[in-house]
């Protein structure tokens, strides 16, 4: 009745028919994790224009002058005068000495008697007035 071809014959379908669903099926999971991720991605861009839409609102001048205005007193904000506001030229250079470069070279452990202390600077720079 069958001969020996068509048993071969009908073998290589049935494997050739299992190969093309299993192909199918393996590309239908593919294409579910793609979506699964470009939803992701329109997730996290969504939250991207909500969080920039957030920083432009908390960033508002008004706001943050009434901000301002309301806790003056805790934070003892001072406004800032035009002289404190010079350009890096207007900078005056700070001299060298003989132990700021033995300092730097023992990596800040020379002897710091001569310097005058932090907060002391004789040069006036323009910075913030206390």
């Amino acid at each position: 009745m069958f001969r020996t071809s068509d048993i071969v014959l009908i073998a290589v379908m049935v494997s050739a028919a299992a190969l093309t669903f299993k192909t199918k099926r393996e590309a239908e999971e593919q294409l579910a994790a793609v979506h699964k991720i470009q939803a992701q991605i329109r997730y996290e861009e969504d939250t991207i224009d909500l969080l920039k839409a957030d920083w432009s609102l908390l960033t508002q001048p008004s706001r943050l002058q009434k901000l301002a205005e309301i806790y003056k007193s805790q934070l003892e904000l001072e406004p800032v005068s035009a002289r404190q506001i010079i350009g890096l030229d207007d900078l005056p250079a700070k001299p060298l000495t003989i132990e700021d470069l033995s300092s730097e070279r023992l990596g800040g452990m020379a002897d710091s008697s001569s310097k005058e202390p932090m907060g002391n600077d004789p040069v006036v720079t323009g910075g913030i007035v206390q």
